[in-house]
């Protein structure tokens, strides 16, 4: 079974690698479901380490469904992964009523060619997972990275296996979502392939807490999507003038 780690940083990835996994989703911030790396962090990887690795290709959290200057930085972020030959990247979009978004997904997928596509988690909001597989098989997904539409993916184990069936090995459904020592042979005895998880271990840094927050629970709501506002640009500019 293939293990792929799920991985924050280039200290992360060289972990993985040196544990002897087979792949590293490489990305940030997974306290909001993970971020698209910095290209200083890809450039990084790909020059000192050997393990394959795919990269998550989203410029937000909050949701899946993009503008179009976020497509075209998707894009542009796709360009890069294959100029420094990444062996794959893992992203896809959501359309307001939680289905593919077929028409940017097809653009994603075009801008990829060369690379493996991994449709991300966003799959698990879908309402209709077994029409919406069949979509994304059409559009010639590599693989699917879902928790079976659950918080954890043993809770979703049954789903994922209808999914893997249905696919009838057109698309590799690969489980992740709260993957760990204690549940992985499960995934490997239902027959998969493989396995995402990030095998995470938390260190606290900081020798006493900080006066000043730099984290704020307001961004960290689910479907919030916070950007700056012309409006209240002008007015403190006009404050000031």
């Amino acid at each position: 079974m293939l293990v792929e780690i799920c991985a924050n940083s280039f200290e992360s990835a060289k972990a993985a690698q040196d544990g002897g996994a087979d792949r590293i989703e490489l990305c940030t911030e997974l306290s909001v479901g993970g971020l698209t790396p910095s290209h200083g962090l890809i450039e990084k990887v790909m020059a000192e380490l050997t393990i394959p690795v795919h990269v998550l290709i989203r410029p937000r959290s909050g949701n899946f469904t993009y503008s179009q200057s976020e497509v075209e930085v998707m894009l542009k972020d796709i360009a890069y992964c294959k100029k420094l030959w990444c062996s794959g990247v893992v992203c896809g979009a959501l359309t307001t009523d939680s289905t593919i978004d077929v028409e940017i997904t097809q653009h994603l997928l075009y801008a990829s060619q060369g690379l493996e596509f991994t449709f991300h988690r966003a799959f698990d909001w879908c309402k209709d997972p077994m029409s919406e597989i069949k979509s994304l098989g059409r559009m010639g997904v590599d693989r699917i990275l879902s928790s079976g539409q659950q918080a954890k993916a043993i809770d979703g184990i049954d789903v994922l296996k209808d999914l893997k069936n249905s696919t009838k090995g057109l698309i590799e459904i690969m489980p992740g979502g709260g993957v760990n020592s204690e549940n992985v042979m499960d995934f490997k005895k239902a027959g998969f392939e493989s396995v995402h998880l990030s095998a995470t271990v938390k260190k606290q840094l900081l020798k006493q807490t900080p006066k000043v927050s730099m984290h704020s629970a307001a961004f960290f709501e689910e479907g919030i999507v916070a950007t700056s506002n012309v409006e209240t640009i002008k007015e403190i500019i006009a404050l000031l003038a």
